[in-house]
């Protein structure tokens, strides 16, 4: 079975969407939405299904994601952002998947709505992947429950969890990336710029590569 762990903070106005879709998918699989102490009504969205998991912990994407995956009952856990979608199909690729092939892992990039510049930075970011094995949490992060309780899970960072988790699986596993494609919304990217976003993007992570603490608020900030 799958588990999908979906932090949430003041997401009301993205998660109907989200849930919406996840219905759309075939397969086993549980939803766990993990509320970080939204005061949007978001966790009260979450309740109205009662299909659903919902878990209250401290604000924090690691800690939220974290906390799921504790209560999780799947094999496989899939970390899931409210503005992303699944491809169709995409929880049946997983589900069939022989553990022993994919114990980590990511889906293609991809923006929506997009333009030439989105497109570019997509392109990239894949390529960056193929030769890294380090995904961001907006390409649906999948992985084996044993293989993430041994890693130690998400570091308990503001910045970055995605990409430390994926330093940590590094040495334990070889992470696929999967040819389909997830979709983000791009709005952030659009509301911020996309040109700063990309160069606020690449500063964060040049920062954690020279061992430099990484401040700001990056793309926390709530855009509706």
């Amino acid at each position: 079975m799958i588990s999908i762990v979906v932090p949430v903070l003041d997401e009301a106005a993205a998660l109907p969407g989200l849930l919406a879709a996840l219905r759309e998918q075939a397969g086993v699989f549980e939803v766990i939405v993990v509320d970080g102490g939204s005061s949007d009504g978001t966790p009260e969205i979450a309740a109205r299904d009662a299909s659903l998991r919902v878990v209250q912990t401290a604000r924090g994407r690691a800690r939220q994601m974290n906390a799921g995956a504790a209560v999780a009952r799947g094999e496989t856990l899939l970390f899931l952002h409210a503005d992303t979608r699944l491809p169709p199909g995409a929880i049946e690729l997983l589900d069939a998947a022989p553990s022993s092939d994919w114990q980590a892992g990511a889906f293609t990039h991809s923006f929506a709505p997009s333009d030439w510049r989105l497109r570019l930075v997509s392109a990239a970011h894949n390529l960056r992947c193929r030769l890294t094995r380090v995904y961001y949490g907006d390409q649906a992060i999948f992985v084996r429950k044993s293989l993430f309780e041994r890693a130690g899970g998400f570091p308990d960072v503001p910045f970055l969890e995605d990409v430390m988790l994926c330093e940590r699986l590094r040495p334990l596993t070889r992470a696929v990336l999967l040819p389909q494609a997830v979709h983000t919304d791009s709005r952030r990217f659009l509301h911020h710029g996309v040109w700063r976003s990309i160069a606020r993007g690449v500063t964060i992570v040049v920062r954690h590569r020279l061992g430099l603490a990484v401040s700001g608020r990056g793309f926390s900030d709530p855009v509706r």
